[in-house]
């Protein structure tokens, strides 16, 4: 029984002013008419049936969520009071599946990435999960870089397992850190590094499992949700416990240390889209290099990302800029500095500027 968990619970803060508390960037539209988050939904179509899919989000987004994604129980969207990163996520969820299955295999994937060549999507995700459905242990999904690229961590791989079709299963023998350039450009050179994409696939008994062996504070919380998950009062146990669950990634404070770990290298496109400059990879440029979304006119300028979702924008004379317009916000940046637009928002929150926040 395979089941899909989409984590959805992250701020987009690197998407302000088009992001929001209330509307983060798994909710907007870049690049298409359809919500991240909805496109999400629809590549695990065909793969895993929507009463199989569960949404792990914000209890601000809860409701949103719903109404993009109609097609799953209300029950199948659990919201956090509060993010704790991604291993009580994970954990969250697990004891939610098994409360109705407890065979369940679950592929996890993050709510806000551009994936391409769906079909080799499904098809990798299928071998993975067929891999620990068979052998246990905790999956990781690595990318084949094309780039050198400082902004992701990486995969180091370890010697080959075995392979289902055309899809080889690796020992996993580290996570590495967003390395610098000069560190990329090895990685990218060698047949040893992947892109970590973030996407896992396991048994939900083995997660806890683990979860309960490397972390047991956050196994026992973890606990004490699931015993109330089904009651009449779980809304307010999850309030009450949500905020006290240590907050770690699942990557490194749980596969890290995994007793069994493997990685399947893919190949199709992806992109986290984590800044407004990686938009002009989603959003084909014009005959001088602008990246352009809505009401939007360029004169005498080359190599800019311009958005605007509320008044007509124009721009002249200018080169490499990020520029993004809402009703009520404008975002001016140079594209090589757009990473620092989380540093914007938070200097905002400092300002109390909480009514474009």
């Amino acid at each position: 029984m395979l089941h899909a968990v989409i984590m959805a619970g992250g701020s987009g803060t690197r998407f302000w002013p088009a992001s929001r508390r209330n509307r983060p960037k798994q909710f907007l539209t870049l690049a298409t008419d359809t919500p991240l988050l909805r496109m999400t939904f629809e590549r695990l179509g065909g793969l895993v049936p929507p009463e199989r899919v569960w949404v792990v989000t914000t209890a601000a987004t809860a409701d949103a969520s719903r109404d993009i994604l109609p097609e799953l129980p209300a029950g199948n969207v659990l919201a956090e009071p509060v993010g704790r990163n991604t291993a009580a996520c994970a954990g969250f969820a697990a004891h939610a599946i098994l409360s109705q299955d407890p065979d369940a295999i679950c592929i996890v994937l993050p709510a806000d990435h551009v994936i391409g060549q769906e079909e080799r999507f499904r098809s990798a995700m299928a071998a993975g999960a067929q891999l620990v459905e068979r052998e246990g242990g905790l999956l990781t999904f690595g990318v084949q870089p094309t780039k050198p690229e400082t902004g992701y961590g990486y995969l180091e791989v370890g010697q080959e397992h075995s392979r289902d079709g055309e899809w080889a299963v690796h020992h996993l023998q580290r996570f590495v850190e967003k390395p610098d350039l000069e560190r990329a450009r090895r990685y990218l050179e060698s047949t040893r590094f992947l892109w970590n994409a973030g996407i896992f696939a396991w048994r939900a008994v083995d997660l806890l499992d683990e979860i309960g062996r490397q972390l047991p504070e956050l196994a026992e919380g973890l606990c004490r949700l699931a015993e109330a998950i089904r009651s009449s009062n779980a809304d307010a146990v999850v309030a009450e416990v949500y905020p006290t669950l240590p907050a770690t990634s699942v990557d490194f404070g749980v596969m890290e240390g995994a007793q069994k770990c493997w990685t399947v290298p893919v190949d199709f496109p992806w992109s986290d889209v984590g800044s407004w400059s990686a938009l002009a990879e989603e959003i084909p440029g014009d005959s001088s290099g602008n990246h352009r979304c809505g009401r939007v006119h360029a004169t005498d300028s080359r190599g800019n990302v311009l958005v605007s979702t509320g008044p007509a924008l124009s721009v002249a004379g200018v080169n490499d800029l990020v520029v993004v317009a809402t009703p009520d916000a404008v975002l001016v940046v140079p594209k090589d500095e757009a990473q620092r637009v989380k540093e914007i928002v938070e200097a905002l929150r400092d300002k109390g500027w909480d009514d474009v926040l």
